[in-house]
């Protein structure tokens, strides 16, 4: 099992530490198991902006955008 503690839990604590997620500085604001209803299979990570989702051998498997950017059309 992934000790989540141990791997992320700096990030959150000190908000200068962040993820580089297509060259851009995301800050880690949370992190937790996902799991099938019966066993955990994997994890997450909540940045300010993005979801990103990782299996159980923490094999990078999707990014949810957590709002829509909006976009200013002249």
């Amino acid at each position: 099992m992934i000790n989540l503690d141990q791997k992320y839990e700096s990030y959150v604590r000190n908000g200068d530490k962040k993820l580089r997620i297509d060259g851009i500085q995301e800050r880690v604001i949370g992190y937790g198991y996902t799991d099938d209803g019966k066993d955990i299979n994997g994890y997450y990570l909540r940045t300010d902006n993005y979801t990103l989702y990782y299996n159980r051998e923490e094999k990078f498997l999707k990014m949810e955008a957590i709002r829509e950017v909006a976009h200013n059309i002249a």
